[in-house]
């Protein structure tokens, strides 16, 4: 979709002809009669400002409907919400922190049960599956390590076995990639992170391929009640009309840096899906229209705690703090921060070690973040002198 598209995806206001959506800061909208009203009736069932945003995002995605959630994990727990007790998923590995806490300490209690594997590889997802498989759930790209699925050729096996692929297009975004074009059932993002793009909200969006989902998803946020607030919509909706411009930057300081990574004498690996190097940087150009995204995570030679500390704690632009996709670039130790939750073996088999470090790229000039990597990278030496003195 052009720039041009999403941000004319953008209504403005048919009443007083306001170029901006209004925010509808109500509870509950006044009927004619029992049951008749211009289509809203309380807050938590509909709201104007979230109307516009979940049909902008449906149309950003090429879906049936979009709904909005006051957080990504919500959105996660409204999808989750359409299994039963028996039913099995199929996910990614390397799955976000919040999500795998999600699924063990609390669906799987509830009868709920998930195998984890590589979804890299289409044959390791055709030989999990079988008739309790109700969810194929996969990151594409992952958080942390950047891994890269074949959107399409996974729909091909849900369809087979009836099961439905959901995908979480957070660290794609619609500009990078539109799952339910190959295939996808279910498309959820964290609207934290590149679609409200500034870090001054949480939210959640859920994008369904076919009315049938729809409607359950619809009777799911009603019910549950998780929604996003009038303001943060607006916020959100506001954040939408720079997501292409931001999105290309972003990915344009993240392959600058990632090229920098990949000759710098400290580091062991680089993750990031538009480097060559990468082992389904094909797929990944395919499906995410050659714009990789922001993150690039890498790992350090010395693969300590302490020397990733060291790291982390000495940069200037990049600042240490979780979430991802805004304008300021971050960087987090995921070991300790956002896959805290992960148990240490599981950590390291889907990838992400114990020097692991993931950088959120932002818009300021590439050379100013490669320098202040260089900074942090002499922090590096002198900590691991000490270390080893």
């Amino acid at each position: 979709m052009s720039a041009t598209k999403i941000i004319h995806a953008i209504p403005s206001d048919p009443l007083t002809g306001a170029i901006s959506v209004p925010v509808y800061q109500t509870s509950t909208f006044i009927q004619e009669a029992p049951g008749v009203n211009k289509g809203f009736d309380y807050a938590r069932s509909n709201n104007p400002t979230r109307k516009v945003l979940e049909d902008v995002i449906a149309e950003l995605e090429g879906g049936d409907a979009g709904f909005a959630f006051s957080t990504g994990l919500a959105a996660i727990d409204a999808v989750l919400k359409l299994l039963s007790a028996g039913d099995e998923i199929v996910a990614v590995d390397d799955i976000y922190g919040g999500a795998y806490r999600l699924f063990t300490h609390v669906y799987e209690k509830l009868g709920i049960s998930v195998n984890y594997v590589d979804t890299t590889e289409v044959d390791n997802v055709a030989a999990a599956v079988n008739e309790k498989t109700k969810f194929i759930w996969i990151e594409s790209p992952t958080n942390p390590t950047l891994k890269v699925s074949d959107i399409r050729a996974i729909a091909a096996i849900a369809a087979q076995v009836g099961a439905y692929l959901v995908v979480d297009n957070t660290f794609a975004s619609p500009i990078g990639q539109n799952p339910i074009s190959l295939g996808a059932d279910i498309v959820i993002h964290s609207g934290t992170k590149y679609i409200g793009g500034h870090s001054d909200l949480v939210a959640g969006l859920v994008v369904t391929a076919a009315p049938e989902l729809s409607e359950k998803i619809k009777f799911v946020q009603n019910a549950s009640g998780g929604v996003l607030g009038p303001w943060d919509c607006f916020l959100t909706i506001r954040g939408i009309e720079t997501l292409d411009i931001r999105f290309r930057k972003q990915s344009e300081n993240a392959l600058s840096i990632a090229r920098f990574l990949q000759h710098h004498p400290e580091v062991d690996e680089v993750f990031y899906p538009g480097l060559d190097t990468h082992k389904n940087h094909h797929i990944a150009a395919r499906q995410q229209n050659n714009l990789f995204g922001g993150v690039v995570s890498f790992s350090l030679k010395n693969d300590s705690t302490d020397v990733a500390n060291a790291f982390v704690t000495h940069t200037r632009f990049f600042k240490l703090a979780e979430s991802l996709g805004g304008v300021k670039s971050l960087l987090c130790h995921p070991a300790q921060m956002t896959h805290a939750s992960i148990p240490r073996d599981r950590r390291l088999r889907s990838g992400i070690k114990d020097s692991l470090i993931r950088l959120s790229c932002g818009i300021e000039e590439p050379q100013d973040l490669i320098e202040d990597l260089n900074t942090a990278f002499k922090s590096v030496n002198t900590a691991t002198q000490l270390i080893y003195a």
